[in-house]
């Protein structure tokens, strides 16, 4: 039986625990809150700070495992990818983790590829930023070098005041595990991401999936569907910038997310993570979608396994919803009883009666989701969107 150390045991690693458990492994589950979640489904639960190197490295070791993964979460990636390095493990190392969680390395890396990738300067200081954004020639965004799920990220007009330019960096600073900050050229389009899994060099592209966000300044993702509604030639040029920036990055026997932007028929990468994608798109979407189990196939990826990447279920078209309601304080939630139909594959509401709900910057902000299966991608939308806007949260002023 193989030991497989999971990084994180929060919500998003629970497919993942579970799967491995059902391919007959033995899991380890790692997790800084006593209280993880996960901890409950895995074989065993270590309380240690997941993103200390040399804490992990003495978990790892001691538990003779076989192979780690850290999935839908990048804090922990060089963590995983020092295990890969000392214990000779398959997977990234941990340069490739560096390069692969730091926006500018990543678009260093892109640069020297060739990958379609937007124009990016790292900041030194606020100041600094202000500078460069006096020369772009367009709106910009703000982000953090180093953070996910849309945290610390803003768009900026190039009629912004210089004052709220620096809350805006002030913003991004506080989100970066790094401390700097990149500005960057805004790219105006459709959103996508590709769902990849590398094995011995070859790029096997899964799935891609349509985004929908919120407007700016924040961007926050409110949805994502399977297969993509786009047109078949608009879907290859976002998979060939997918590809080209997988192997830019040189990263293998990984699955990997990669997000992409169309701006007038130009694919431009946003990021790529060597890793299983966030928002459930990776553990439920996909093979839902495609009916290969991408979960097992990162599971054995970690594990030195050749990954299975044909169908195993029947797909259907999939997408899931987010519900972000007014903020404030949460006093009733109407009409629950919808989520009973047999379309809806999965749900769940993030907050309780008496809650207060916060502003929605960030995927942090979100209060619940739905998934839905149906025949056709249009018809997951079309009904997804219908529950959001009947299943009614009232808040008041808190």
């Amino acid at each position: 039986m193989s030991k497989l150390l999971v990084l994180a045991a929060g919500v998003l690693q629970i497919p993942v625990i579970k799967k491995a458990q059902i391919m007959g492994h033995y899991v380890i589950a790692a997790d800084g809150n006593s209280n993880a979640l996960g901890f409950k489904y895995a074989d065993k639960a270590i309380c240690v700070n997941i993103t200390s190197e040399d804490e992990m490295l003495r978990v790892a070791r001691s538990e003779q495992i076989d192979g780690v993964i850290h999935p839908c979460s990048e804090v922990a990636m060089a963590v995983m990818g020092r295990i890969n390095d000392e214990l000779g493990l398959s997977g990234i190392s941990r340069e490739q983790a560096l390069r692969a969680t730091n926006k500018y390395l990543m678009r260093e890396a892109f640069k020297f590829g060739g990958a379609p990738s937007p124009l990016s300067i790292i900041t030194q200081t606020a100041e600094d930023a202000w500078f460069h954004f006096q020369n772009f020639d367009t709106c910009s965004i703000l982000k953090p070098s180093r953070s996910s799920g849309s945290r610390g990220i803003a768009k900026i007009p190039k009629s912004i005041s210089q004052k709220s330019f620096l809350n805006f960096y002030e913003r991004a600073l506080v989100e970066s595990r790094d401390k700097t900050v990149l500005i960057e050229q805004f790219i105006e389009g459709p959103e996508f991401s590709v769902e990849i899994i590398v094995w011995d060099s070859n790029i096997h592209v899964l799935a891609v999936t349509d985004k929908k966000t919120t407007e700016d300044p924040f961007f926050v993702e409110l949805g994502h569907t399977q297969p993509s509604c786009f047109a078949s030639e608009f879907v290859k040029i976002v998979t060939d910038a997918a590809v080209s920036g997988v192997k830019a990055l040189g990263v293998n026997n990984c699955a990997c997310h990669a997000e992409v932007k169309l701006q007038n028929g130009i694919p431009y990468l946003m990021e790529i993570g060597a890793r299983l994608g966030g928002d459930f798109i990776s553990t439920e979407l996909t093979h839902l979608s495609t009916g290969i189990d991408m979960v097992a196939a990162a599971v054995n990826c970690a594990l030195g396994v050749e990954p299975y990447l044909f169908p195993s279920e029947e797909a259907s078209a999939a997408c899931i919803r987010y519900f972000s309601p007014d903020p404030g304080k949460l006093v009733d939630i109407r009409n629950l009883e919808l989520l009973q139909d047999k379309r809806v594959y999965d749900s769940a509401i993030y907050y309780s009666l008496g809650d207060i709900i916060p502003e929605l910057t960030s995927s942090l902000c979100r209060s619940g989701h739905v998934i839905i299966v149906e025949e056709t991608p249009q018809r997951a939308i079309d009904f997804a969107e219908e529950l959001i806007e009947k299943i009614k949260f009232v808040t008041v002023n808190a």
